[in-house]
């Protein structure tokens, strides 16, 4: 019995002196912040490393490596840490929006798509699920759904700017070039230096 105390307060000790504490947590999120300020972003991953060590499971931590390697252009470890941040937190809808970047990044649209109804179902209105959902409809062509969704978030907001131009190569690609460019003169009239609504125009006034 007194091998049997002995050997569990050895382990209890073990864990004590090498768990991570509180502070080196927010020193390690620290550091990876400053890195990523100066777009250092193996570094910014690399001060995680003890974090990600201890708590391997852990949300905000793989939520975070999930950034990092979409930013770093390392797609398959971003999905992979942004899939253990959804398992870690299953109603969470930021990590399923941080998913769907390395998939857009990839031209994985329909599996863009797929994540966006997911998000959608839950909370209709995201905006940038919606966003996401529109855009990657329009890149499989699928113009009349693209459309529904533009004019279901418009309804909803009706200046919005990304909406707006989503909602103008939506009409391009269903050949209404009239409806596209009178969308994108909204566009100017809302935001003057708008380089898509510009450079549209431009081209189809022959400059």
């Amino acid at each position: 019995m007194m091998k049997f105390r002995i050997c569990v307060l050895f382990i209890l000790s073990t864990i004590s002196i090498f768990a991570i504490t509180p502070e080196e947590i927010k020193e390690a999120y620290s550091k990876s912040y400053n890195y990523e300020k100066i777009e250092d972003f193996e570094n910014a991953i690399r001060a995680l490393s003890a974090v990600v060590d201890e708590y391997p499971n852990g949300y905000t931590v793989n939520l975070r490596l999930g950034w990092l390697y979409y930013l770093l252009g390392k797609y398959a470890n971003s999905l992979h840490h942004y899939e253990l941040a959804m398992k870690s937190s299953i109603y969470s809808l930021e990590a399923k929006l941080g998913y769907m970047l390395p998939l857009l990044a990839q031209n994985k649209y329909s599996e863009v798509e797929s994540m966006a109804y997911k998000i959608s179902s839950t909370d209709y209105y995201n905006y940038y699920a919606n966003l996401r959902l529109a855009f990657s409809l329009r890149m499989q062509e699928k113009f009349d759904q693209a459309e529904k969704v533009c004019n279901t978030m418009l309804a909803t907001y009706p200046t919005d700017i990304n909406f707006l131009i989503e909602l103008a190569y939506v009409k391009v690609g269903q050949e209404d070039t009239e409806k596209a460019g009178l969308i994108f003169w909204d566009v100017l009239v809302l935001d003057p230096e708008n380089e898509y609504a510009k450079s549209y125009l431009q081209i189809e006034n022959g400059n």
